[in-house]
């Protein structure tokens, strides 16, 4: 499943039209909110580990993620997501 590492919609314009995009395309995703201090280790994670420091996160798999508004990136996903069913 695709995880979104991102900020409240009022608060990041690219993550909610990241999610938008997904949804409107019927690709299903988790939605990690990184300003809720439960969510410290997703926080840590896309930081620490992934080295990134611009919300939206989209992580597909281990190896294909990418951070900020990227709609060739979102649409690669929802047309290989498309081709698979």
């Amino acid at each position: 499943m695709i995880t979104i590492y991102g900020k409240p919609d009022a608060m990041c314009f690219g993550c909610k039209q990241t999610k938008r995009a997904f949804s409107a395309a019927g690709v299903e995703f988790e939605f990690i909110d990184i300003t809720d201090p439960a969510n410290q280790a997703g926080l840590e994670y896309i930081t620490e580990e992934l080295g990134y420091m611009q919300a939206p996160v989209v992580v597909v798999t281990d190896d294909d993620h990418w951070s900020g508004l990227d709609p060739a990136n979102i649409e690669r996903v929802i047309a290989h997501r498309a081709a698979a069913t």
